[in-house]
């Protein structure tokens, strides 16, 4: 059997690459971490420590609970996507979603479904000043996300089931009780009536967000794009002139996504 080789510290050492990566390292072995812990076992001030977990809690690599602990975040555990098919998709749709960005002011976001995680796979961050900030990776749990919900809105119940009810929801904590499971339906039902999704503060407090999805030529769902902005700009991006905008946006995409790999059956997500 062939041995795996000692890795040696490259050359040049990006050293806030490498506590980053500590970090992880830690989270990973030791489950709970705080600053104090982070700060002790690279040698640094607790304030850099804060500013190196502040970025991985924004890419969603960690996450802190009450007592201001720190753990591992869903990125962390998030598989690989394994396929080439999402560059595909990106460099189609990307120069609608910028058009779009621009012509509403606000931060759009390109999102795939992975089960019951939203994978935000590109941003087009808004100039204006006060606006929500790039997610470009992070990963947000699908019910609650508006690129997710938007994309679990076009699930048959079997599916939804499988998603929430069965034994790898019980195992990765996302099984939904009775009455949630209820709601999750109800609210899948009124999004694809309306063909959008809404996130009021439901990821991130301060933010709003509408999903919308985004369709191959023969009307299947690939993706998703979202809209965000801080939550107090939500109603606004409901007017219908609005809406407008971001539904010629969606047909757009479909358009560019004539004739390329995806303009062909099952891509899976």
């Amino acid at each position: 059997m062939k041995k795996n080789q000692i890795q040696q510290k490259p050359p040049y050492p990006i050293e806030s690459v490498d506590n980053a990566l500590r970090i992880l390292q830690m989270m990973r072995d030791e489950g709970e971490v705080r600053i104090t812990d982070v700060a002790t076992a690279l040698g640094v001030a607790p304030s850099t420590a804060h500013r190196l977990m502040a970025m991985l809690i924004y890419r969603g690599f960690a996450i802190r609970d009450d007592s201001r602990h720190y753990s591992a975040g869903p990125a962390l555990g998030a598989s690989a996507i394994g396929s080439s098919w999402t560059k595909t998709l990106r460099v189609a749709v990307e120069p609608t979603l910028e058009i779009l960005s621009s012509r509403l002011a606000e931060t759009v976001n390109l999102i795939v479904r992975v089960g019951v995680s939203a994978r935000f796979l590109t941003s087009i961050e808004s100039s204006t000043l006060l606006r929500v900030g790039d997610r470009t990776g992070s990963v947000l749990p699908a019910r609650s996300a508006s690129g997710g919900k938007v994309l679990l809105a076009f699930e048959p119940l079997a599916q939804l089931e499988r998603l929430y009810r069965g034994k790898s929801a019980e195992l990765g904590g996302d099984a939904l009780n009775d009455d949630d499971f209820a709601l999750l339906v109800a609210d899948m039902a009124a999004i694809r009536r309306r063909g959008y999704a809404i996130n009021r503060e439901e990821t991130e407090t301060g933010v709003g967000a509408i999903g919308i999805p985004v369709l191959t030529p023969d009307g299947r769902p690939v993706a998703s794009f979202s809209v965000a902005t801080p939550v107090g700009r939500l109603e606004r991006l409901l007017e219908p002139g609005k809406l407008e905008l971001m539904f010629a946006a969606r047909d757009d995409m479909t358009e560019a996504l004539r004739g390329t790999s995806l303009d062909r059956p099952a891509v899976s997500g």
